[in-house]
Protein backbone atom coordinates (compact mmCIF):
# COMPACT_ATOMS: atom_id res chain seq x y z
CA UNK A 1 0.00 0.00 0.00
CA UNK A 2 1.42 3.25 -1.13
CA UNK A 3 2.10 5.74 1.69
CA UNK A 4 1.14 9.43 2.26
CA UNK A 5 3.04 12.70 2.33
CA UNK A 6 1.60 15.92 2.29
CA UNK A 7 1.30 17.48 -1.10
CA UNK A 8 4.18 20.14 -1.99
CA UNK A 9 3.91 23.84 -0.83
CA UNK A 10 1.74 25.03 -4.33
CA UNK A 11 -0.43 21.67 -4.23
CA UNK A 12 -1.16 22.71 -0.81
CA UNK A 13 -1.78 26.31 -1.27
CA UNK A 14 -3.48 25.46 -4.42
CA UNK A 15 -6.05 23.08 -2.60
CA UNK A 16 -6.45 24.85 0.25
CA UNK A 17 -7.16 27.89 -1.44
CA UNK A 18 -10.28 26.10 -2.86
CA UNK A 19 -12.14 25.86 -0.26
CA UNK A 20 -12.48 30.31 -0.39
CA UNK A 21 -14.64 29.56 -3.75
CA UNK A 22 -16.71 26.13 -2.65
CA UNK A 23 -17.29 26.54 0.66
CA UNK A 24 -20.99 28.49 0.38
CA UNK A 25 -21.35 32.09 2.07
CA UNK A 26 -23.24 31.88 5.52
CA UNK A 27 -26.48 33.38 3.26
CA UNK A 28 -26.48 30.90 0.69
CA UNK A 29 -25.71 27.06 -0.10
CA UNK A 30 -24.57 27.90 -3.64
CA UNK A 31 -21.87 24.76 -4.46
CA UNK A 32 -21.65 24.18 -0.49
CA UNK A 33 -21.96 20.20 -1.13
CA UNK A 34 -19.09 20.29 -3.49
CA UNK A 35 -16.39 17.56 -2.43
CA UNK A 36 -12.92 18.37 -0.74
CA UNK A 37 -10.76 19.54 -3.36
CA UNK A 38 -8.53 20.74 -0.44
CA UNK A 39 -7.53 17.10 0.24
CA UNK A 40 -6.79 16.38 -3.54
CA UNK A 41 -3.94 16.78 -5.79
CA UNK A 42 -4.39 18.95 -8.51
CA UNK A 43 -2.10 18.82 -11.38
CA UNK A 44 -0.53 22.02 -11.81
CA UNK A 45 -1.77 22.63 -15.52
CA UNK A 46 -4.82 21.56 -15.50
CA UNK A 47 -8.51 22.04 -17.12
CA UNK A 48 -11.52 20.64 -16.24
CA UNK A 49 -14.77 20.59 -17.45
CA UNK A 50 -17.90 19.83 -15.11
CA UNK A 51 -21.76 18.97 -15.61
CA UNK A 52 -24.49 18.31 -13.30
CA UNK A 53 -28.19 18.52 -11.96
CA UNK A 54 -30.16 18.92 -8.75
CA UNK A 55 -33.01 17.59 -7.84
CA UNK A 56 -35.30 20.14 -5.44
CA UNK A 57 -38.20 19.12 -2.80
CA UNK A 58 -40.62 21.93 -2.03
CA UNK A 59 -42.31 22.46 -5.57
CA UNK A 60 -39.11 24.10 -6.84
CA UNK A 61 -37.25 23.11 -10.38
CA UNK A 62 -34.22 21.57 -10.70
CA UNK A 63 -31.06 23.11 -10.78
CA UNK A 64 -28.26 22.15 -13.79
CA UNK A 65 -24.92 23.59 -13.95
CA UNK A 66 -21.90 23.68 -16.48
CA UNK A 67 -18.37 24.47 -14.96
CA UNK A 68 -14.94 24.99 -17.06
CA UNK A 69 -11.63 25.55 -14.05
CA UNK A 70 -8.40 25.98 -15.06
CA UNK A 71 -5.01 25.68 -12.84
CA UNK A 72 -2.10 27.20 -13.87
CA UNK A 73 1.19 27.42 -11.77
CA UNK A 74 4.13 29.95 -11.97
CA UNK A 75 7.18 30.27 -9.86
CA UNK A 76 5.53 30.40 -6.47
CA UNK A 77 2.11 31.35 -7.14
CA UNK A 78 -0.38 28.95 -8.27
CA UNK A 79 -3.52 30.40 -10.68
CA UNK A 80 -7.40 29.59 -10.44
CA UNK A 81 -10.18 30.56 -12.62
CA UNK A 82 -13.82 29.64 -12.92
CA UNK A 83 -16.52 30.16 -15.31
CA UNK A 84 -19.64 28.22 -14.12
CA UNK A 85 -22.83 28.71 -16.01
CA UNK A 86 -26.07 27.75 -13.27
CA UNK A 87 -30.01 27.68 -13.50
CA UNK A 88 -31.46 28.04 -10.24
CA UNK A 89 -34.88 28.67 -9.32
CA UNK A 90 -35.86 29.13 -12.78
CA UNK A 91 -33.32 31.76 -13.48
CA UNK A 92 -30.09 31.93 -15.53
CA UNK A 93 -26.68 32.63 -13.90
CA UNK A 94 -22.64 33.21 -14.43
CA UNK A 95 -20.55 32.97 -11.73
CA UNK A 96 -16.68 33.80 -12.60
CA UNK A 97 -13.86 33.25 -9.54
CA UNK A 98 -10.10 34.00 -9.52
CA UNK A 99 -7.80 32.50 -6.81
CA UNK A 100 -4.07 33.41 -6.65
CA UNK A 101 -1.88 31.25 -4.27
CA UNK A 102 1.54 32.38 -3.06
CA UNK A 103 4.39 30.33 -1.26
CA UNK A 104 5.93 32.42 1.22
CA UNK A 105 8.40 29.71 2.82
CA UNK A 106 8.66 26.75 3.53
CA UNK A 107 5.97 27.03 6.46
CA UNK A 108 3.68 29.40 5.19
CA UNK A 109 1.33 30.22 2.37
CA UNK A 110 -1.46 32.03 1.85
CA UNK A 111 -4.69 32.60 -0.95
CA UNK A 112 -6.63 35.54 -2.39
CA UNK A 113 -9.99 34.84 -3.97
CA UNK A 114 -12.52 37.28 -5.85
CA UNK A 115 -15.48 36.20 -7.10
CA UNK A 116 -18.49 37.58 -9.13
CA UNK A 117 -21.94 37.43 -10.23
CA UNK A 118 -23.47 38.77 -13.51
CA UNK A 119 -26.77 39.98 -11.27
CA UNK A 120 -28.51 36.38 -11.07
CA UNK A 121 -30.12 37.19 -7.29
CA UNK A 122 -28.81 33.97 -5.58
CA UNK A 123 -24.97 34.87 -6.66
CA UNK A 124 -23.03 37.60 -5.15
CA UNK A 125 -21.97 40.89 -6.39
CA UNK A 126 -18.95 40.54 -5.51
CA UNK A 127 -17.05 38.30 -3.14
CA UNK A 128 -13.63 38.77 -1.89
CA UNK A 129 -12.15 35.71 0.27
CA UNK A 130 -8.16 35.31 2.17
CA UNK A 131 -6.72 32.66 3.48
CA UNK A 132 -3.35 31.94 5.56
CA UNK A 133 -2.01 28.61 5.92
CA UNK A 134 0.49 27.52 8.39
CA UNK A 135 2.47 23.52 8.52
CA UNK A 136 3.14 22.33 11.51
CA UNK A 137 5.52 18.98 12.94
CA UNK A 138 8.81 17.82 12.21
CA UNK A 139 7.04 16.20 8.56
CA UNK A 140 4.95 18.97 8.29
CA UNK A 141 2.11 16.94 8.14
CA UNK A 142 -0.73 19.02 10.08
CA UNK A 143 -1.90 22.15 8.49
CA UNK A 144 -3.94 24.67 10.39
CA UNK A 145 -5.73 27.79 8.45
CA UNK A 146 -7.31 30.93 8.72
CA UNK A 147 -9.39 33.12 6.81
CA UNK A 148 -11.46 36.28 5.60
CA UNK A 149 -14.46 36.60 3.99
CA UNK A 150 -17.07 39.09 2.40
CA UNK A 151 -19.90 38.54 0.32
CA UNK A 152 -22.37 41.30 -0.73
CA UNK A 153 -25.52 40.05 -2.12
CA UNK A 154 -27.13 41.57 -5.43
CA UNK A 155 -30.57 42.11 -2.56
CA UNK A 156 -27.91 44.41 -0.55
CA UNK A 157 -27.49 42.15 2.04
CA UNK A 158 -23.78 41.39 3.08
CA UNK A 159 -21.81 39.05 4.91
CA UNK A 160 -18.43 39.05 6.93
CA UNK A 161 -16.64 35.63 8.05
CA UNK A 162 -14.19 34.11 9.88
CA UNK A 163 -12.98 30.48 9.39
CA UNK A 164 -10.71 28.29 11.15
CA UNK A 165 -9.24 24.87 10.05
CA UNK A 166 -6.93 22.24 9.77
CA UNK A 167 -6.02 19.12 8.06
CA UNK A 168 -3.83 16.23 9.34
CA UNK A 169 -1.87 13.84 6.83
CA UNK A 170 -1.73 10.00 8.15
CA UNK A 171 0.86 7.90 7.40
CA UNK A 172 -1.71 5.73 5.27
CA UNK A 173 -3.15 7.68 2.34
CA UNK A 174 -5.94 9.13 4.41
CA UNK A 175 -6.27 13.01 5.24
CA UNK A 176 -8.64 14.13 7.76
CA UNK A 177 -9.58 17.75 7.90
CA UNK A 178 -12.06 19.75 10.21
CA UNK A 179 -12.98 23.81 10.29
CA UNK A 180 -15.19 26.30 11.71
CA UNK A 181 -16.84 29.44 10.04
CA UNK A 182 -18.42 32.01 12.11
CA UNK A 183 -20.50 34.48 9.67
CA UNK A 184 -22.10 37.97 10.59
CA UNK A 185 -25.46 38.52 7.89
CA UNK A 186 -26.56 41.94 7.88
CA UNK A 187 -28.87 43.68 7.78
CA UNK A 188 -30.54 42.43 10.84
CA UNK A 189 -26.80 41.45 12.43
CA UNK A 190 -27.89 37.56 12.03
CA UNK A 191 -24.79 35.42 13.36
CA UNK A 192 -24.40 31.74 12.64
CA UNK A 193 -22.14 29.10 12.59
CA UNK A 194 -21.24 25.97 10.51
CA UNK A 195 -19.13 23.51 10.83
CA UNK A 196 -17.47 20.57 8.85
CA UNK A 197 -15.92 17.69 8.82
CA UNK A 198 -14.37 15.77 5.66
CA UNK A 199 -12.21 12.54 4.51
CA UNK A 200 -9.61 11.79 1.56
CA UNK A 201 -8.49 7.81 0.63
CA UNK A 202 -6.14 7.22 -1.95
CA UNK A 203 -5.48 3.62 -1.94
CA UNK A 204 -2.92 4.04 -5.56
CA UNK A 205 -2.10 7.09 -7.39
CA UNK A 206 -4.83 6.73 -9.68
CA UNK A 207 -8.18 6.59 -7.18
CA UNK A 208 -8.90 9.35 -4.87
CA UNK A 209 -12.19 9.09 -2.54
CA UNK A 210 -13.48 11.96 -0.78
CA UNK A 211 -16.34 12.75 2.12
CA UNK A 212 -17.44 15.47 3.80
CA UNK A 213 -20.27 16.44 6.12
CA UNK A 214 -21.72 19.51 7.15
CA UNK A 215 -23.88 21.01 9.47
CA UNK A 216 -24.72 24.53 11.56
CA UNK A 217 -26.52 27.68 10.75
CA UNK A 218 -27.50 29.93 7.89
CA UNK A 219 -27.85 33.57 7.61
CA UNK A 220 -29.59 34.28 4.33
CA UNK A 221 -30.59 31.79 1.55
CA UNK A 222 -31.77 33.78 -1.61
CA UNK A 223 -35.46 31.22 -2.44
CA UNK A 224 -36.33 34.09 -5.40
CA UNK A 225 -35.50 38.00 -5.77
CA UNK A 226 -36.00 39.87 -2.88
CA UNK A 227 -37.33 36.85 -1.24
CA UNK A 228 -34.78 34.81 1.48
CA UNK A 229 -34.91 32.27 4.19
CA UNK A 230 -33.28 33.80 7.19
CA UNK A 231 -31.27 32.54 10.15
CA UNK A 232 -32.01 28.66 9.89
CA UNK A 233 -30.59 25.55 10.25
CA UNK A 234 -29.20 22.91 7.48
CA UNK A 235 -26.93 20.26 6.87
CA UNK A 236 -25.29 18.69 3.75
CA UNK A 237 -23.17 15.66 3.01
CA UNK A 238 -21.26 14.42 -0.64
CA UNK A 239 -19.03 11.75 -1.76
CA UNK A 240 -16.65 11.95 -4.37
CA UNK A 241 -14.73 9.63 -6.56
CA UNK A 242 -11.47 10.96 -9.05
CA UNK A 243 -10.03 8.63 -11.53
CA UNK A 244 -6.74 9.10 -13.44
CA UNK A 245 -7.01 7.48 -16.87
CA UNK A 246 -3.67 7.87 -18.01
CA UNK A 247 -0.97 10.69 -17.74
CA UNK A 248 -3.40 12.99 -19.59
CA UNK A 249 -6.89 12.68 -18.46
CA UNK A 250 -8.89 11.58 -15.80
CA UNK A 251 -12.40 11.67 -14.87
CA UNK A 252 -14.57 12.26 -11.52
CA UNK A 253 -18.19 11.43 -9.92
CA UNK A 254 -19.91 12.95 -6.85
CA UNK A 255 -23.11 12.93 -4.73
CA UNK A 256 -24.54 15.06 -2.53
CA UNK A 257 -27.58 15.56 -0.68
CA UNK A 258 -28.89 19.08 1.51
CA UNK A 259 -31.32 19.67 3.48
CA UNK A 260 -32.99 23.13 5.29
CA UNK A 261 -36.48 23.69 7.01
CA UNK A 262 -37.78 24.50 2.97
CA UNK A 263 -36.54 21.98 0.70
CA UNK A 264 -33.83 19.18 0.00
CA UNK A 265 -31.41 18.89 -3.14
CA UNK A 266 -29.95 15.78 -3.88
CA UNK A 267 -28.01 15.38 -7.05
CA UNK A 268 -25.01 14.30 -8.85
CA UNK A 269 -21.98 15.73 -10.63
CA UNK A 270 -19.49 14.44 -13.46
CA UNK A 271 -16.37 16.18 -14.24
CA UNK A 272 -13.23 15.15 -17.25
CA UNK A 273 -9.90 16.64 -16.16
CA UNK A 274 -6.66 17.05 -19.19
CA UNK A 275 -3.50 17.97 -17.70
CA UNK A 276 -0.79 19.20 -19.52
CA UNK A 277 2.86 18.84 -19.70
Amino acid sequence: MPTSRPPSFQMIGLLLSAVTILVAPAHAETNQTAPPDILLRTPVRNVEVTTGTQQLTGGYSAWRNLTVRGVLEKDNQVFQGEISSKREYDTSGVFFGLTDTVTINDDWFTSASIGAGDGAFYLPRIRLDGFLYKKWLPKKNFITSIGLGYYNAPDGHVDRSLSLGGAYYFAQPLVVEAGVRFNRSSPGSVYTRQQYIATNYSPDNRNTWSGRVAWGSEGYLPLAANTNLVDFNSQEASLSWRHRLDRHWGISISVNHYRNPTYERSGADIGFSRQFD
